[in-house]
């Protein structure tokens, strides 16, 4: 079964961050990520780009644009990963790996149920 795990942080904390901050935390995360994929498990990752360069559109027919994403939460969808797990638990385990990796991030984990059949998830 695929899982989403989408990254949650506060964007000015980690827009705060020099980048030597932020390659350390890299270091981190791919130790997880160098493990999902030895076990074929990790699909596609992305750190997503600002939120102030985002827009939504939303609204019957063809929509309105409209800037931003406008969540009322503290944090913002900052990334992305989508594994391969048997089950809910080994999905969470993996969230759990990737937060001991960044204790500061909130991770959402959620099944996904639609993809493109034959487009493989398979890390490169």
């Amino acid at each position: 079964m695929y899982y989403a795990i989408l990254a949650y942080h506060v964007e000015d904390l980690v827009e705060s961050w020099s980048p030597q901050e932020d390659a350390a935390l890299m270091t981190e995360l791919h130790k997880v990520h160098d493990r999902l994929t030895h076990e074929k498990a990790l699909g596609p990752a992305a750190r997503l780009g600002a939120t102030n360069e985002a827009c939504t559109l939303r609204g019957p027919g063809d929509g309105m644009v409209i800037d931003g994403p406008f969540a009322e939460t503290k944090e913002q969808l900052l990334g992305f990963y989508v594994v391969d797990c048997a089950t809910r638990e080994a999905a969470v385990e993996a969230a759990r790996d990737l937060r001991r990796a960044n204790p500061t991030a909130v991770y959402e984990i959620r099944p996904v149920l639609l993809y493109l059949p034959g487009t493989s998830l398979e890390a490169g």
